[in-house]
């Protein structure tokens, strides 16, 4: 994959726990294409449909809708309480770009190191080793995410991702158009193995009273 490990010492005592820092950025990849690998991604390869429910509780209001991604086709269902729309991706027009914007939306909620290998050539990124976390004030490293001015549905947004000491995202940073001020901030927390893919299910605020979170997930 690209990246490289350092583990010391033997079999008669553990090896060194993997930090970000231990992992490089290649000609070949790019930190968050290496760091995409580090959220299972080699395995989505062999991903043929995914299936899931994106939830939402703020205070004690609930709403979800649910997805069908059928990946090798880009054919995305999806429901809610009030109908079933199928459609290619390929073929999306005026009539179809709300539902796709909100499946872009939540795909990205769930998939988001995903999108950094997807995405590649459309934004810039970069990388700081100790930075402060907003939600635990933990230490850690954060990756920063600028997609370009054109191009998608919200152009020019910004993400700041805290990475744990397992490279995985602990916590991130919404902020719209690139402005200082962050517009979401929540954890990365759940993780589960879906078919080799290492996904975060929950996201929460601060307070507790803003929740995102997955159900119904089905990987095939």
């Amino acid at each position: 994959m690209g990246f490289i490990l350092f583990a010391l010492g033997s079999c008669k005592g553990p090896a060194k726990q993997e930090t970000p820092e231990n992992i490089v950025e290649t000609p070949e990849k790019t930190l968050p294409e290496l760091l995409a690998y580090k959220h299972g991604f080699e395995n989505w390869k062999d991903v043929q449909r995914i299936r899931f429910t994106f939830n939402i509780d703020r205070d004690t209001s609930h709403y979800e809708r649910s997805w069908i991604w059928d990946v090798r086709e880009n054919r995305v269902t999806r429901m809610s309480e009030a109908d079933t729309i199928s459609y290619l991706r390929s073929e999306v027009d005026s009539t179809l770009m709300r539902v796709d914007g909100s499946f872009i939306n939540d795909k990205f909620w769930f998939l988001a190191p995903y999108q950094w290998v997807w995405d590649s050539g459309s934004f810039t990124h970069s990388y700081q080793e100790d930075a402060l976390a907003p939600i635990s004030g933990d230490s850690m490293p954060k990756l920063t995410i600028v997609y370009g001015n054109e191009g998608g549905y919200t152009p020019g947004d910004a993400y700041d991702f805290y990475l744990g000491r397992d490279s995985l995202v602990r916590e991130w940073v919404f902020r719209r158009g690139n402005q200082p001020e962050p517009s979401v901030i929540t954890t990365w927390e759940g993780y589960q193995k879906f078919q080799g893919l290492n996904l975060s299910t929950r996201h929460e605020n601060a307070e507790g009273s803003l929740k995102f979170y997955f159900t119904g997930i089905a990987v095939e």
